[in-house]
């Protein structure tokens, strides 16, 4: 049980991290709030769905990899296809981690006396390269990553301080931000791209396989036991946030839920500095994902100290550059939600046991997989056009309107609060 218990941690971790880090309320925006919870709840059981169906079709494939099971499918065009996307899937990642460093401990910064608004502390440049350079790189340097497993009880402790921090601003600050115009609207043109943003909160199949058989008693009935109670509790706090989130802010809501805090706000300020720690944190788990891509397709799995040294460096130097130079994670969330996450979650494992299971078309398993599946090639072909022709404005780095005091009576009642 206690193994188990940790494994259920380790799976929570992963879920909860994402889901409530990945700008959820934002999707809420995008969708319209109503059918965006709608939206939340029928990704989060398609991931409850998925991440059963994968490893039932590695059971019944005789593959214990996520990598081995799509070549056995779909040969090495499949394994290649896949490699890519779940290289593109954590370096996007760690690109949008580095946006989130920058944004939130500049404003931490901020609030600590005598750093003035010239202070290199405050630019979001310089936090991210002496993060990358202090935090970040060493621990990516690591071979082993059982060394960083503190760090999913250390994410699952601040992901509910976070919420809990978020639950708080909504019920003391919602009354005195103005709502925007159609803010309770049922839905909005820019669902399909929610859905990609929802699909990048909730992917965790890159890992399923190393949960599962970590198991004590790694069978189909054990890890469906998890997996439900892993993605319910999950579901449960992504809901709460999301809701907590969009509710406070409506259309005015960032793809980071920490721009929208006004920066003389010190409770935001604490969760600003632990949803920072979180990301530097996890940072090095998404490099070391990455890391395996490369050294299993180009390096037949082994790399010796200098090239494992040398693609590390060279991965966290690319993601920290395209981060210097592009500030708006709403943007970088719904790429990386459009061509990795809904392969991952909605494509790939349905295809993979349409091909490998042997059952009749009729049978229910094989009539949701092709629903799935159909569902994730129209996301993922609207998701991208729609992003192409209706790219989302991004307002990063500004104080909102309602944190200046001759805006609204919000400044004067913080001070109470």
């Amino acid at each position: 049980w206690r193994k188990e218990s940790k494994n259920l941690e380790r799976f929570l971790s992963n879920l909860l991290f994402v889901s409530l880090f990945t700008g959820l309320p934002y999707s809420m925006k995008q969708a319209g709030f109503p059918l965006g919870i709608l939206l939340l709840l029928c990704v989060a059981y398609i991931t409850d769905y998925s991440i059963i169906l994968l490893i039932k079709t590695g059971n019944l494939s005789g593959t214990n990899t996520y990598q081995a099971l799509v070549n056995k499918a779909y040969g090495f065009a499949g394994y290649l296809i896949l490699s890519t996307l779940q290289f593109l899937y954590p370096f996007v990642a760690m690109i949008s981690y580095n946006i989130i460093a920058g944004d939130t401990l500049t404003k931490v910064f901020q609030r600590i006396l005598g750093v003035g608004p010239d202070n290199l502390l405050i630019d979001r440049h310089v936090i991210i390269v002496c993060v990358t350079v202090i935090f970040t790189l060493p621990l990516s340097l690591y071979r082993d990553i059982s060394k960083l497993g503190k760090v999913s009880f250390i994410s699952l402790i601040l992901t509910i301080v976070i919420l809990v921090i978020v639950i708080i601003r909504a019920a003391t600050l919602g009354s005195y931000i103005p709502k925007t115009e159609n803010a309770w609207v049922f839905a909005r043109s820019n669902a399909v791209q929610a859905i990609g943003v929802m699909s990048f909160a909730f992917i965790c199949h890159h890992n399923s396989f190393l949960i599962y058989v970590s198991l004590e008693e790694p069978t189909l009935s054990n890890w469906t036991r998890i997996t439900h109670a892993s993605v319910l509790f999950a579901v449960f706090i992504s809901v709460v946030f999301a809701a907590c989130g969009y509710v406070t802010f409506t259309g005015d809501t960032e793809g980071d839920i920490f721009e929208n805090y006004c920066r003389d706000d010190d409770l935001a300020t604490f969760g600003r500095f632990c949803y920072g720690i979180t990301v530097i944190l996890t940072f090095p788990i998404e490099c070391f994902v990455t890391r395996e891509v490369i050294a299993n397709v180009f390096f037949g799995g082994n790399l010796t100290t200098i090239p494992h040294a040398a693609v590390t460096v060279i991965v966290v130097a690319v993601a920290t550059s395209i981060s210097l130079v592009h500030d708006c994670l709403g943007i970088v969330l719904e790429l990386n939600g459009v061509f990795s996450a809904t392969p991952l979650v909605f494509i790939i494992p349905t295809a993979c046991y349409l091909k490998l299971s042997g059952e009749r078309w009729t049978h229910p398993d094989n009539l949701i997989s092709t629903s799935i599946l159909a569902v994730g090639v129209l996301v993922m072909t609207a998701g991208f056009v729609m992003s192409i022709l209706y790219p989302q404005e991004c307002s990063h780095g500004k104080e909102m309107l309602y944190c200046f005091p001759g805006n609204t009576s919000l400044y004067n009642n913080d001070r109470q609060l």
